[in-house]
Formats: structure tokens, sequence, C-alpha cells
């Protein structure tokens, strides 16, 4: 407790001697996208066209490296909002299978800061049990508005917000794109949509048929019509008169939804765009340190002087706001659980500078994503090019040797899964038996355990892990998951007389 009192005290001091928590607290722009990885052209893609999410990354830092704790729209978004990990706030699958947080008291962003005198306010979905826990003021577009509707509507609800008052603000804008379907025009944006001749697939996929071209490029122009949305509201919160001190994130909540992508541990799932400019205050600069989304609240926490929240498991981002080197984690931890029911296979990893390691709590069992996985992509091609035919299937059994073996080996994981990210950034050789890395695994299986224990992993019981195995696969559908609550919220950590689950 008092390690934890000394490092919140340590964030404030960053954030004061670098002059980034000013005398009006700063208003807070948190701008949420669906589905989608470092695919911009700020980090590089040949075929985003992204300006003005690439002027905002000019105008501010570009994590290169940042992460989510899982990659799952619920799980991710519950994350970022509270500061803790998945298992450690309990809501380890989607929102829409009733899956939910363990206390309704948990501290999250909107409640500190309504606390320090913020106005809340969200446009777009939620995603996260129970609603309640939340406090915002102003909630439009409650749905995820997948079919695109009135997609101006954001910026005019975002305009409405922000003038609406004086004091401070927190928006969280949660837009549709880029998840599926990827609709490749939808009110005449993107103004000139790409088509398949334009495109690759992304190389972690490590397949690349006609057949999906298409489809890819609907991913891409989902992301094109995403940034012109954005570029609206940067103009509405410009037109505003506050933008000088607003703190403007954008992030997206987990990786494509493309093979070996979302819902899964690997780079192509966890790793995310994650850009925040706050102008005079934060230096124009492309960071390597490796950072989560569970950073965002103890840094906007202190970044605003709102209350601290103790023994959050992130840091505070103000060390990194002034460029050059600064002494950062070795280590970052990712994890997964399961999205709908049928996707249950939990998953734990950690990775440092170089090399990643992924351990898998079933090994042996066949993941029940995989045969869903290309069984949905296979749908979603035909919806972009109906007169193609995809089957993956025989496209992987065609492909190189270590592809192959890729796709073999996420259909039935072993129990560790060790890459070196510099020579093999696609994750496609497991090095888990391999001697020359033996010490390599065994440190990292290390940190894996100490972080499990720290963070009071409930899945290194494994009871805890056969319950919800069971629990999870019994059931069936999402309207038997709504019928009643998920009975791990009890026996994860057990009840108190009040009702309320212990931490």
């Amino acid at each position: 407790m008092i390690a934890s009192f000394f490092q919140r005290l340590s964030i404030v001091a960053a954030a004061i001697a670098s002059g980034v928590l000013s005398a009006a607290p700063p208003n807070i722009l948190l701008i949420v996208s669906e589905d989608n990885g470092p695919e911009l052209g700020c980090y590089g893609d040949p075929f985003a066209r992204t300006p003005n999410l690439d002027r905002l990354a000019g105008e501010g830092i570009r994590f290169n490296r940042a992460f989510v704790p899982q990659a799952g729209c619920s799980q991710s978004r519950a994350s970022f909002l509270t500061g803790l990990y998945p298992h450690q706030h309990g809501q380890i699958g989607l929102a829409t299978w009733n899956f939910r947080l363990y206390r309704e008291d948990t501290p999250n962003l909107p409640h500190s800061l309504k606390a320090a005198g913020y106005r809340t306010g969200l446009i777009g979905k939620l995603h996260v049990n129970p609603a309640s826990t939340f406090p915002f003021d102003f909630h439009e577009i409650t749905s995820a508005n997948f079919a695109r509707k009135n997609l101006a509507d954001y910026t005019k609800h975002a305009a409405t917000f922000i003038n609406a008052g004086d004091a401070p603000f927190f928006l969280s804008i949660n837009y549709p794109d880029a998840h599926d379907p990827w609709l490749r025009q939808v009110d005449g944006l993107p103004q000139r949509p790409q088509t398949g001749a334009e495109v690759k697939a992304m190389p972690y996929m490590g397949i690349d048929p006609p057949a999906m071209r298409e489809m890819i490029a609907d991913y891409y122009n989902s992301l094109s019509r995403l940034d012109t949305l954005v570029g609206d509201l940067l103009t509405a919160l410009q037109q505003s008169g506050k933008a000088e001190n607003t703190i403007v994130v954008y992030l997206g909540d987990h990786g494509a939804d493309m093979l070996r992508g979302k819902r899964t541990c690997y780079e192509g799932g966890v790793r995310i765009p994650l850009l925040m400019r706050w102008p005079g205050r934060v230096k124009s600069q492309t960071r390597e340190e490796l950072v989560s989304t569970i950073d965002l609240m103890p840094t906007l926490l202190a970044a605003t002087g709102a209350a601290l929240v103790p023994d959050l498991p992130g840091r505070g981002l103000q060390p990194l706001f002034a460029g050059g080197p600064v002494a950062w984690r070795a280590h970052l931890f990712t994890e997964y659980h399961t999205h709908g029911a049928g996707n249950f296979f939990p998953q734990r990893a950690v990775r440092n500078d170089r090399f990643k390691l992924i351990e898998n709590l079933l090994p042996g069992e066949v993941h029940p994503d995989y045969d869903l996985r290309l069984s949905k992509i296979v749908g979603e091609a035909k919806l972009s090019f109906p007169n193609d035919t995809l089957d993956p299937r025989t496209v992987i059994a065609e492909a190189t040797q270590e592809v192959r073996e890729a796709y073999v080996r996420m259909r039935k994981p072993p129990r560790f899964e060790l890459y070196d990210l510099q020579a093999d950034p696609y994750e496609f050789h497991n090095l888990a038996d391999a001697l020359e890395h033996a010490e390599t695994l065994k440190e990292l299986r290390r940190q894996l355990a100490n972080w499990r224990a720290q963070s009071k992993d409930p899945l290194l019981k494994d009871e805890n892990l056969r319950r919800l195995a069971s629990e999870i696969r019994s059931v069936k559908n999402k309207k038997s998951a709504k019928k009643r609550p998920w009975s791990y919220l009890d026996y994860f950590f057990g009840r108190n007389p009040s009702g309320r689950t212990k931490r």
C-alpha cells in the first residue's frame, strides 16, 4: 500500500514537472473505433487512406507498440474504462452474452471525472455491464449501429455536448467502423472506394487469395469512412474554441476481425493504434515503449487532477509526454477468455521488447473459434464479392509450410507458444521447444506466473478453470445466456455477507 502511494505521488509529480497539469482542468475527447489494428497511414500501412488520423498523429504522440488487454469489444472497453485487466474487473466476455463486471462499484473513468466536476458524455455503444455503473450525463446513439445509419449524427451530438456548458467535459465517442459488415460506401463515404486490385491482406494472416481481396478492400473503405468522421469531429472541436485545452485520445478497441486477429493473443488481435494530442503539453513524437490501454485511466486522472484510484496495474503515460529516453516497463501482459459462449479458450500472454510467450490453459484441445472464424470469413468475402468463392481451408493447405503449421497450431494450440517478434513479427515459428531459447522460455514463464499471482488471476485455480469451462460450454445461445447471471461472479472470489464479491 505504501508503494502504491508513492507510485501515485510520482505520477502527479511527473505531471507537474513536465507542465502537463494545467491550471484549468483539460477536457477529454476519447475516440474509439471498432475492430481495427494499426492499419493506418501513420503506422506505415501502404493501403490506408487516413489523412485526418495521420494529421492527429503528427500533432501528438503515436504509440507504436500499444496493446489492449483482451481482443474483444466488451472486455477491451471495460479495461480502458476501469484501468483493470478482464480477469480483475470481470467482463471476460461480451455484454450481449450477459457477461459483466464483478462489482457495480468498480471505479471507472466517468465516475471519477464526474466526482471531479466534469460533464460526462457517451456517443455510441457502451457494451459493458451493468451500464448503471457508468454515470454518463449524456448518451446518444446507444446502439452499436453496425448498419451505419445517420453517421453525421455522431459529430452533431458531439458538438451539442461540447458546447453545452463551460465545465470541463469527458466525452467518449464510439464509431461502428471498422466492425463487420465491411460496407464499401455509406452516405457517399468514402468518396472513391478502393477495390480488391488496390490492396493486399494483412501479412499476419499468411494468406492472400484473390477471393479475399474485395473483402480486404472494404475493410480499408470502412477505415477511410471512419477517418472522414473523425476529421469532422475534430473540426467541430476546433470550432468550439476548446481544442487547445482538450486531450484527444484515439484508439482501436482491438485488432481487425480477420484470421489470426480479433479473439486471439496474437499481435493481429491485441496490437492497436493509440494516438494522443494535448496542445502545448504533449510533444509531437513516436514512442516505442510497450503501453497498454490500462494506462489510460491513471494518465487521465492525473492529467485532470482527479482523485487517483489506488492499486491500478497500469502506469501514467506522463513521463513519455516530453520526449527523450524513459525507464519503462519491460514486460506487457494480455489475455483471452471467451467472446460469446462458443469461443471459450482461455489464454495468458507476456511479451518483452523482443519475445512473446502465449500460455494456452487448455492445451491440446481444439480451439472452438477456429472453425467459426473460417466460416465467418467466407461469408464476409461473399458479401464483398458475391461472384467469387473463397475456400480458406484449401488456400491454407496450399500455403507455405510455416503458414500451414501456424494454422494447425491455432486450431489445436500447445501449452506454450514462443515467438521472436524481431525475426518473426507475424508469429509463424513457435520456438517453445527450441533448446537455444530455453532460457527465454523459462524467464517469460516466470514473469507470466508472477503477474498472474500478483493480479489474483482466478484461473490459477484448476477448479475455477474447470467450472468456468463447464459453465460457458453449457450455454448455447444469447437468449439462454440472458436468462440467468453467470455463476463465475460467485465462485471466482466468493461472496461476503453484503452480497458483493470480494476483491
